[in-house]
């Protein structure tokens, strides 16, 4: 974090000193809120919880070099204290992760200026952060959070780990309600608004597509206007290929990028062909140039995130090439999200990270695309939060699994059922002459699948984050590591 003295942090997260806080202390350490990654110059905040109680480690955080604690209750340490319980400290929080965020985007600053970034949309956002953060790390130094750390606190602890030679932040802004991104929009102004697309995630909570869209475009609200000068103004990059995102352009002073594959798109794909290893290669339309680009990632769906991430890339200065070569060079930075693992003359597929009818689409087209002569089998669990539609729509996933032909599938839990349903009613139909195996969680899951797969198999794993199918993967590996 930026260097700020105890007296200052009091006035902009509107907190009293405590205990032997001195006013002239200076912070210039990490901000956390596990004791353990406590470090010399760092804030601890004191956050309670069902299990752990954060105030209860103030004494430990200190001791390992913490300048001081943020709590909602004395603590014997030196503290800066709020006027009510977590609630306010979360908020004292964001208020000072909007204090570093501005002074550091201020563009006042030239090319000082941190570039801030905001990327949402119902699948893709983490894969496309990491690639961004990936490719445009080539122009200075880039802060983007781990894993979906996008909520109302992994999004200002992120924005605190930015520093004076921060000079692009690339953060996630996810919505599980209307009013939720332009919270944390609030947190970080973007420069830069990257709406990926309107899906059915969270359907249940949101009740149709359009409020969906409603959510999400709330980051392009948020943008400034747009400017002819380079580095400068609001910039709106959305999918051109998604109605509901492209509609978004109404709703923004910003300057519009499109990218997609059609010919509207000012950032396009052509020519896009998938390798044996599942990775796509597509040919680059930019500012008037054209380039092939061969990405690392695997699954035909990276090359829109891709084609995002190159709008990004081009406002911040580079050069298609360079936007070419960085894009061929990112590889898979967060775990559990179209991992490709090689074991024992199998490929895995590890996707467990989460999963919505879109996510589920595009991962059995890759399992599909990577298996061609091999045997495909499926490990699914159910989608969440998916509302009145979620019965039919896990039948239809269950149809597209039998469908691309997989021999085996494997349903993992109750809730999942539809996908079995799907898949057996084609069965019987005679359009699949693969087998459906109902299991009631990922440890029984992973014996099915030993007892099933052989070499050469291509096996994908995926299903919503609550059923940690990522087991599936680590009990047969680990296993075999014995």
């Amino acid at each position: 974090m930026i260097a700020l003295t105890l007296d200052r942090i009091a006035e902009i997260t509107q907190t009293a000193l405590g205990g032997s806080a001195r006013p002239d202390t200076v912070v210039d350490g990490p901000v956390v809120i596990d004791s353990r990654q406590a470090a010399p110059g760092a804030l601890f905040v004191a956050l309670g919880g069902e299990r752990v109680d954060g105030h209860e480690f103030a004494t430990t955080a200190v001791e390992a070099g913490a300048a001081v604690v943020l709590a909602s209750r004395p603590v014997e340490a030196p503290h800066l204290l709020v006027d009510g319980g977590d609630e306010e400290v979360v908020a004292a929080l964001a208020r000072l992760a909007s204090h570093v965020a501005r002074r550091l985007g201020d563009p006042e600053r030239g090319p000082d200026a941190a570039q801030i970034v905001g990327i949402t949309g119902s699948s893709g956002k983490t894969t496309t952060k990491d690639l961004i953060a990936q490719v445009v790390d080539r122009t200075g130094p880039t802060i983007a959070p781990a894993g979906s750390f996008n909520n109302e606190i992994g999004h200002p602890l992120t924005v605190l780990r930015a520093d004076e030679d921060t000079r692009n932040l690339v953060l996630e802004v996810a919505a599980r309600g209307i009013g939720h991104i332009a919270h944390l929009c609030e947190v970080a102004p973007p420069r830069i608004g990257v709406v990926l697309n309107v899906g059915s995630a969270h359907m249940g909570e949101f009740g149709d597509r359009d409020a969906i869209a409603r959510a999400k475009g709330e980051l392009v609200e948020a943008l400034p206007p747009g400017s002819d000068t380079p580095g400068r103004g609001g910039v709106a990059v959305l999918n051109a290929d998604d109605p509901r995102v492209r509609a978004m352009a109404s709703r923004t002073p910003a300057r519009v990028l499109l990218y997609g594959t059609g010919e509207e798109a000012h950032v396009r794909a052509t020519d896009v062909e998938l390798g044996a290893t599942g990775a796509p290669s597509f040919v680059l339309h930019l500012g008037g140039n054209t380039v092939r680009v061969q990405l690392a990632l695997v699954g035909a769906h990276q090359v829109h995130n891709a084609l995002a991430t190159a709008a990004v890339a081009a406002e911040l200065g580079m050069d298609i090439g360079e936007i070419a070569s960085a894009l061929g060079e990112a590889t898979p930075v967060s775990r559990w999200r179209m991992e490709v693992i090689e074991h024992e003359g199998m490929t895995f597929v590890n996707d467990a990270y989460n999963a919505n009818p879109e996510s589920m689409r595009a991962a059995l087209a890759t399992l599909g695309a990577l298996a061609k002569d091999r045997r495909g089998v499926a490990v699914l669990a159910h989608m969440a939060e998916l509302g009145e539609d979620g019965g039919q729509a896990h039948e239809r996933i269950g149809a597209l699994a039998a469908e691309t032909g997989v021999a085996h599938l494997i349903v993992v839990g109750d809730q999942a059922g539809g996908i079995a349903d799907g898949a057996e009613r084609a069965a019987d139909d005679g359009r699949w002459q693969g087998e459906s195996i109902r299991v009631p969680d990922a440890e029984a899951a992973a014996a099915a699948l030993r007892d099933r797969m052989r070499t050469g198999d291509v096996i994908i794993v995926k299903g919503s984050r609550v059923a940690a199918l990522e087991k599936v993967v680590d009990l047969i590996t680990e296993e075999d590591a014995q």
